[in-house]
């Protein structure tokens, strides 16, 4: 048998409650090995659990590339006038919705209503002018016809003249009768002159009219001076042109007058021939010269075409005048170029306005997307298409579905509007930052608002 310690056989001999210490002393250790075994277990179980759950994620988070430097963007139109006037009536609100062609502001049209008045009249006028310029054109056409062959006529009348006074008694019957068909001529040029009288009349009447219309309109203050005076130039425009008809008509009598006084000179030159030959002659020399004149009427009918001309320019120019002044009068209502909400309003009623000074914005809203700035070191596997996981910071709970539509060719700093000159100064290479443009596959619903400025945080799945 092995020895037995004497320790412990002094123990083993020890009363009872000795006995119970013992048991005690031995028993301790045992506890706070247990312990130990427990809580190294359950350190290996955590380590365990987040070595998992980080490989996991790591292998999660490498298949997507996300940032929290993006936000939502969409159209802003600027409402501006294209008109300086007053301001009249509001008919929108900061916030309101508002869709295409709804009206937004109406400014005075007083101004605009009045020029496009006065462009009218000039339009008219430059009409009536372009009457009266064809008027002359067609009266001097027939008074140079007429002339001429009234010139002509005479010229030979004259010669023959000088013949016949030549020729003594055989040739003075041709005289008589070559007098009296310069008679019949000279009639009816009286008749055609008279005819003309008419239209004269009438037109003195039309302008007087014309000008009595716009005297009153003038003594209420309803046209301009400028207005008043065109209708007083064409009333003595009107009353010119018919004192120029009467004298016409009177010259024309006298020329039917002189050719009477031809018959009777020829029935007088029939006894007195050889008397009359200087006279003849110097009534030749007097027709070449009607002739002369007659023959210069091309030159007077081109300036009066020309003046026609000159009419039609005015009344190109005059309805160019009443168009834009309709384009003008038009300005003052404007209206909303698209649906969106109104936003930025600056402006009150009765506020005078500057054309081009922004009114009002309008935000569109319904057609949004997300500018995303994304580092440069995450752009490698991210390509065009890829689906996007979207969280707005207004709804927590809520994620958008949307994709990558572009990349912007140039890092945000590059079009910043002080953009950085690394070729100057100490150079610190800073990881750039590429704006990434990403569109919702559904535009939200009316319960989500989403405007320009919201923070969003993106995620692209690159894997």
């Amino acid at each position: 048998m092995s020895e037995v310690d004497p320790e412990i056989e002094n123990q083993e001999n020890e009363p009872d409650a000795a006995d119970e210490s013992a048991v005690t002393t031995v028993e301790a250790p045992v506890v706070r090995n247990g312990k130990r075994r427990r809580n190294l277990s359950i350190g290996i179980a955590v380590l365990l659990i987040v070595t998992v759950s980080g490989l996991i994620y790591w292998l999660y988070s490498r298949q997507f590339e996300s940032t929290d430097d993006a936000f939502i963007d969409g159209d802003i139109v600027q409402i501006s006038p294209k008109v300086s006037a007053y301001v009249t009536k509001i008919h929108v609100k900061s916030n309101q919705l508002v869709h295409k062609g709804d009206l937004l502001v109406e400014l005075d049209p007083t101004d605009f209503q009045v020029k496009l008045e006065q462009a009218k009249a000039q339009l008219e006028n430059a009409r009536s002018q372009q009457g009266l310029a064809k008027a002359n054109v067609d009266l001097t056409t027939k008074t140079a016809d007429a002339g001429k062959t009234t010139a002509a006529s005479s010229v030979q009348t004259a010669r023959s003249n000088v013949n016949q006074t030549q020729l003594a008694a055989a040739a003075k019957r041709s005289q008589i009768a070559q007098a009296q068909a310069a008679a019949r001529t000279a009639q009816a040029n009286l008749a055609q002159t008279r005819a003309q009288l008419p239209q004269a009349e009438s037109n003195v009447k039309l302008a007087q009219t014309e000008y009595n219309r716009r005297l009153a309109l003038f003594q209420k203050g309803d046209i301009s001076q400028q207005s008043l005076d065109l209708a007083t130039n064409a009333l003595q425009n009107a009353q010119s042109q018919l004192n120029a008809a009467e004298k016409q008509v009177a010259a024309a009598q006298s020329r039917v007058d002189e050719a009477n006084a031809g018959v009777a000179t020829a029935n007088d030159t029939y006894r007195q021939s050889l008397a009359q030959v200087d006279l003849t002659r110097s009534q030749v020399d007097e027709s070449k010269g009607r002739l002369a004149d007659a023959a210069a009427a091309p030159e007077r009918i081109g300036v009066t075409e020309a003046q026609v001309d000159s009419a039609e320019s005015q009344i190109a120019a005059a309805e160019v005048a009443v168009h834009q002044a309709e384009v003008e009068l038009s300005y003052t209502k404007i209206y909303a170029p698209s649906d969106g909400y109104v936003t930025k309003k600056t402006i009150e009623e009765g506020q005078l306005i500057q054309a081009g000074t922004p009114l009002m914005a309008i935000s569109q809203s319904s057609a949004v997307w997300v500018v995303a700035n994304f580092k440069e070191t995450q752009l490698e596997n991210m390509r065009i298409g890829q689906p996007v996981d979207i969280k707005v910071d207004a709804y927590p709970g809520q994620t958008f579905k949307g994709k990558v539509e572009s990349f912007q060719v140039g890092t945000g700093s590059r079009f910043s509007v002080l953009p950085p000159e690394n070729a100057t100064g100490n150079y610190v290479k800073v990881v750039q930052r590429v704006p990434v443009k990403i569109v919702f596959e559904d535009q939200p619903d009316d319960a989500h608002l989403l405007a320009p400025g919201m923070s969003v945080e993106p995620s692209v799945k690159v894997r």
